[in-house]
């Protein structure tokens, strides 16, 4: 059986991210950025396709984890009938002008005599590739074609059968420690670290950059770390922020929808920038901002749904069949087809992003309105058009209602920058604004009284929650509640949303996937602004619930079998529980204002 999804925890430098279980197992690792090639891809297979693993001798170990508090720096501590210790994982922070990535493993013992082990599995290309290894004075050297790996370390490393072993105790005050580092093969070898020095500035590090972080109330601490997270997934050279770390973990176990996540969405956009200025990150908001315009650079209609971290339009989606996939779960996806789909709601997300980047201070420029002003032009010529939509199906372009809804965005929000545009050009969009708002009102409308996935369709869609949010209605409009309350009552399991039926949706693929937990939190907002307060209090409380041990939301859960689903951790799931937060935290401030007031 493949480790649960949420055993997981996330370590990571702001350049790639590792996966290590509570068992200190770290079973996924991609070098040297995200979205390259796995040197350790057993979450996707067997140990045998590249794993490192560090642990007691003794099976029956416990241990228990967490995070230093507002870092991604992991202490493990092991205990057995013998005696207790503490491992310390973490990726060494880095600088714009680093060219390696360290992943640092230290061991010290707290009580007793505890016997450990470790078996390192080093495999290149998604564990396909075994590398030349060799034996060096502090460790091993491993090389494959334009890779090398170091691991170095004050114990001695035995290499037989294609593994590196090491077997050892250590005395109550002892430690040791394990570095790997990555670099490329055709260059000198990676510095020597040394390992305390490179643990304290770490951990300065994050404890500099999460200190910054606003007031959330009572859910600070999961804004935090949920703020950490998403810093984590960034990617430092450029200020891309990937949708999360992995590939293709099962939307339903032993299933087909099974996709590769370590891309940038745009759709993410304004959502995300959202999240850092709510917080107070608003460096790391205009980095994004910038990361996106760079991205989107060229002519308008061809923009793309997602790009690669350093802005890359070709991502091609091919299948690692050498691979079993997590829990049998094939194929194994590694790239992303969807980068060639029309999907008309990103020109909406791109506008909202730049808007709103814009109402808080972060001006673009001539060259930011000019860019603008372009997509806006096209979106003119196209918002007519049936598209792939927000969940990128595979059956067929159509009138997707939030789709739709989207462009309606842009066009309002344009409209409104008296700053940025002449009045001929807002009053064309605001004209524009009224006929595709117009346009949903005649064809996305049940006649229930809700508004459905796509015209004249008869499918809830989880996406229409976003309705509420871009004050596409007034927040009492019988024809918002009624949407929000169907979904609210039809749409989900166990209180968590799915994001349509998949039964229902003929979206081209094998039906059943688990509930999405962005889309569980977007209900929270809606049904905040519509006046269900204590319902939505409840639920994200609920929500608040389902993280992990140490903080952490997968793309998906499933309420059936109690266990995480999709892509981990997903930094979509993240940015809505941030902004929820926010919201319920604001609406608590002038509740509380209104009631000192009228006292």
């Amino acid at each position: 059986m493949s480790t649960p999804i949420e055993d997981y925890a996330m370590l990571g430098n702001c350049r790639s991210a590792a996966l290590v279980t509570r068992a200190g197992s770290i079973d996924w690792l991609c070098l040297p950025r995200f979205d390259s090639d796995a040197v350790f891809a057993a979450l996707l297979g067997t140990p045998e396709h590249g794993r490192w693993l560090l642990c007691p001798a003794d099976e029956s170990a416990r241990s228990q984890r967490s995070y230093r508090d507002g870092s991604l720096v992991l202490d493990t501590i092991f205990e057995t009938d013998s005696g207790q210790l503490l491992v310390t994982d973490f990726m060494v922070a880095s600088h714009n002008g680093e060219v390696h990535n360290h992943l640092v493993r230290r061991v010290e013992a707290l009580r007793g005599r505890v016997p450990m082990r470790t078996e390192l599995v080093m495999r290149f290309g998604y564990g396909l590739i075994v590398p030349w290894v060799t034996q060096q004075d502090d460790g091993l050297r491993a090389v494959a074609g334009p890779d090398q790996l170091l691991l170095r370390t004050p114990l001695t490393i035995d290499s037989h059968d294609m593994v590196s072993t090491a077997e050892f105790t250590l005395e109550p005050g002892q430690s040791t420690w394990f570095v790997l580092s990555h670099g490329a093969s055709h260059l000198e070898q990676p510095p020597a670290l040394e390992v305390e020095e490179a643990l304290q500035t770490t951990l300065s590090f994050w404890e500099d950059w999460s200190s910054r972080c606003a007031d959330a109330g009572r859910w600070s601490a999961q804004v935090k770390r949920s703020l950490v997270v998403l810093k984590g997934l960034s990617y430092l050279p450029t200020g891309a922020i990937v949708a999360a770390p992995t590939a293709s973990l099962p939307e339903s176990l032993g299933g087909e929808r099974n996709w590769d996540y370590r891309y940038c969405w745009l759709r993410d956009s304004s959502f995300t920038l959202l999240a850092l200025t709510n917080a107070g990150y608003r460096e790391e908001a205009a980095a994004f901002r910038d990361w996106v315009k760079r991205a989107v650079a060229g002519t308008p209609g061809q923009l793309q749904a997602l790009y690669g971290v350093g802005g890359e339009r070709r991502l091609p989606e091919w299948v690692a069949d050498w691979l079993p996939g997590y829990g049998d779960s094939r194929p194994v996806n590694l790239g992303n087809a969807a980068a060639k789909q029309f999907q008309l709601d990103v020109y909406g997300e791109l506008i909202g992003m730049l808007e709103a980047a814009r109402l808080r201070g972060m001006e673009s420029g001539e060259s930011g309105i000019e860019l603008e002003r372009a997509f806006l032009i096209e979106l003119e010529q196209r918002w007519h058009d049936p598209d792939e939509g927000i969940w990128e199906v595979r059956s067929g372009r159509r009138h997707f209602t939030h789709s739709k809804l989207m462009a309606w965005r842009a066009f309002d929000l344009a409209a409104q920058n008296e700053a940025s545009y002449c009045e001929e050009d807002r009053a064309r969009w605001r004209e524009q604004a009224t006929q595709v708002h117009a346009d949903i009102l005649a064809n996305a409308l049940h006649p229930d009284g809700y508004f459905v996935q796509s015209y004249g369709g008869e499918a809830l869609d989880a996406a229409l929650l976003l309705m509420p949010l871009t004050g596409f209605l007034p927040p009492d409009d019988p024809r918002l509640v009624a949407t929000v309350e169907a979904i609210r009552d039809r749409l989900t399991v166990d209180g968590l949303v799915q994001r349509y039926a998949t039964e229902q949706a003929g979206d081209g693929l094998p039906d059943g996937e688990g509930t999405f937990l962005a889309c569980s939190f977007w209900l929270v907002e809606a049904l905040a602004i519509i006046g269900h307060t204590d319902q939505a209090l409840e639920r994200y409380t609920a929500l608040l619930a389902l993280c992990n041990d140490v903080g952490l939301l997968a793309e998906e859960y499933d309420p059936r079998g109690r266990r995480m689903l999709g892509n981990f951790p997903q930094g979509y799931s993240h940015v809505a529980l941030v902004n929820a937060a926010y919201r319920l935290n604001n609406l608590h401030d002038i509740q509380r204002t209104s009631t000192e007031i009228h006292a």
